[in-house]
């Protein structure tokens, strides 16, 4: 069985979108494919990530009319090299909050809290 193209975009809200997008980039890996800058200065009206295994993540500014990102959300990333990424995402000071282990379902995974609390998840299991 193909799996198709990823379809499913979480979408985050931050305070501070740009340093949000300087950390998931360097700590985790997603690449940056697309910023529109909002009205006000250091706004982002709208960004995406790629996962540079497959789907991605978007994001922008937080706003009290947004009704679009969350402000608070949990995120589970597949990937081949969670150790990998454990160890790059501590570095750049993510906060462990689940530390890597395997699970009786087949996965190796981790979670950790971004500077403005948002939960990634990182794990092998790709689903069934």
């Amino acid at each position: 069985m193909t799996t198709p193209a990823p379809t499913v975009w979480p979408g985050l809200a931050y305070t501070d979108a740009p340093a949000a997008i300087r950390f998931l980039t360097t700590a985790f890996g997603f690449t940056e494919t697309l910023v529109v800058p909002g009205e006000a200065d250091g706004e982002v009206a709208h960004a995406e990530l790629g996962w540079p295994e497959g789907g991605g993540v978007m994001l922008g500014t937080q706003r009290d009319s947004e009704v679009c990102w969350s402000a608070h959300g949990s995120v589970y990333v597949v990937t081949a090299t969670p150790d990998e990424v454990l160890a790059r995402a501590t570095a750049a000071g993510a906060e462990l909050v689940r530390d890597i282990a395997d699970t009786d379902y087949g996965s190796r995974g981790f979670t950790v809290r971004d500077p403005e609390g948002h939960l990634w998840s990182f794990g092998s299991y790709p689903g069934a």
